[in-house]
């Protein structure tokens, strides 16, 4: 008699692959297969673990959505006055997310312009960064510092002659009216 393999960890390596993949081949490269490849688990349990493609996607996305905000909140739960929240952000734009890490948040991005689904995961994370903010800065502030990050971050990653620091501490200084 065989007994089952026991492996504990499967859905989460599973989860931690889908966002390998995705960063990889984007969502639209991502299947069933080439993730078990990745998780160096078998094809089976794919469906085992998800209900299909969609629920992995929503797993992963959300997991990679909380693991952004978490490190955003931790940065900021380290700001003891406003200068150094406004430091935390100056610093998020100009250190700049990894080339994965980009990917997974303009694939997340595509997707929530189309599903409901996805966009509920951007509205969770939009909404912790902005309570991160809020920690130091009014609602407005930081819902225009949020977007501030995000826009600086995609025009950093993709302009040939990106804002430098100078230029982002500034854009900061403007809207905090410092």
């Amino acid at each position: 008699m065989t007994g089952r393999r026991v492996d504990p960890g499967r859905r989460d390596r599973i989860v931690e692959a889908t966002l390998e993949v995705i960063a990889a081949a984007g969502v639209a490269g991502t299947s069933h297969r080439k993730v078990a490849a990745a998780a160096d688990v078998p094809l089976g349990s794919m469906t085992y673990h998800f209900a299909g493609i969609d629920e992995l996607l929503r797993e992963a996305f959300t997991r990679f959505a909380d693991r952004a905000a978490d490190s955003f909140d931790a940065r900021m739960a380290g700001a003891r006055t406003v200068a150094d929240a406004l430091d935390v952000v100056a610093d998020s734009i100009v250190a700049g997310a990894g080339r994965d890490d980009l990917v997974l948040t303009y694939e997340l991005y595509t997707l929530a312009a189309r599903e409901p689904g996805y966009r509920a995961i951007t509205e969770g994370w939009m909404a912790r960064t902005r309570a991160a903010l809020e920690q130091h800065l009014d609602p407005l502030t930081a819902r225009l510092l949020d977007a501030l990050i995000e826009g600086l971050s995609i025009h950093r990653a993709l302009d040939r002659d990106p804002a430098g620091s100078a230029h982002i501490v500034e854009a900061i200084r403007r809207i905090t009216r410092r």
